[in-house]
């Protein structure tokens, strides 16, 4: 944010830097990107900008909001600028019960022919969805994917969990990964997709990974994984990975200082000299 204002030069200039890297797709206002701080206005201007720049690469957009009625304004917005599909998690001030989601879903899916992404992530909603809701929404017509948090790090847990959900839900929904140190775990675990944190500011790395695990590149994705450590790190002791990857774009100059909106805000200066460390000892770029 720039005097309380969403900065759209440094906005667009990471845009253009995922179109640049060429990666499968583009995910705007989600949690990293602070969607609950923006007013309608605002969350409909940057999915407009998304799709402006990022030539042809899908975007997803974020609809979440704490009313049903502003779910369906941010789809119609989300919509009318071309998004390819819609992320929504269940956001919430009241605990939600599962019908309760499960309905906010069922509405959702009969407002809109775009394709829709349970987004689950509890640490920031709240919210855990069972296998059996999964299951029950995965049903809806236009629910094409679930993303899931990050798996365990035991190959043989992990796997058993995706199979588990794999299990239950309709062919052509898709099951990604989020929870940027299991990512690798996640793919290796039969995940089809990884919904990354990391990769909307340092895509090269990821998709490294990624394409390792597709086969479609040489490495062993938990090798490379593991090199990016002490930024999972970084993600794990300073409570997530939002104000650090803040610092690693305020850092890299590819937004401008206090880039978070508040009340949130960044890493002290101690914090960000240790981020900085990490991102020049790797030489992330």
């Amino acid at each position: 944010m720039k005097d309380d204002r969403v900065d759209e030069r440094s906005f667009i200039k990471l845009i253009l830097r995922l179109v640049q890297a060429d990666v499968d797709s583009i995910t705007v206002l989600g949690s990293t990107g602070s969607y609950m701080y923006l007013n309608r206005e605002e969350r409909g201007r940057v999915a407009r900008l998304a799709v402006q720049h990022a030539g042809e690469i899908p975007v997803l957009v974020g609809v979440g909001a704490l009313r049903t009625s502003q779910v369906l304004e941010h789809i119609d917005d989300a919509q009318a600028v071309g998004a390819t599909a819609l992320l929504l998690a269940p956001v919430s001030y009241q605990k939600l019960n599962d019908n309760e989601v499960f309905e906010l879903f069922q509405t959702v899916t009969h407002h809109t022919d775009l394709p829709v992404v349970l987004y689950d992530n509890p640490a920031t909603t709240h919210f855990s969805f069972s296998i059996e809701l999964y299951e029950r929404i995965a049903r809806l017509p236009g629910i094409v994917s679930i993303k899931i948090p990050g798996v365990l790090s035991d190959p043989k847990s992990a796997k058993a969990h995706v199979d588990a959900i794999r299990k239950v839900i309709p062919n052509h929904v898709s099951i990604g990964v989020s929870g940027d140190v299991s990512g690798a775990a996640g793919l290796i675990a039969g995940c089809d997709l990884w919904y990354s944190v990391l990769g909307g500011t340092l895509p090269d790395p990821v998709l490294d990974i990624v394409r390792a695990a597709q086969c479609e590149k040489s490495g062993n994705p938990v090798d490379l994984s593991n090199h990016l450590d002490p930024v999972w790190d970084l993600f794990a002791e300073y409570g997530g990975s939002l104000r650090v990857t803040a610092a690693i774009a305020e850092h890299l100059g590819l937004v401008n200082p206090h880039s978070l909106p508040l009340p949130v805000q960044g890493l002290s200066v101690e914090q960000r000299k240790r981020v900085i460390q990490v991102v020049d000892d790797l030489s992330l770029r």
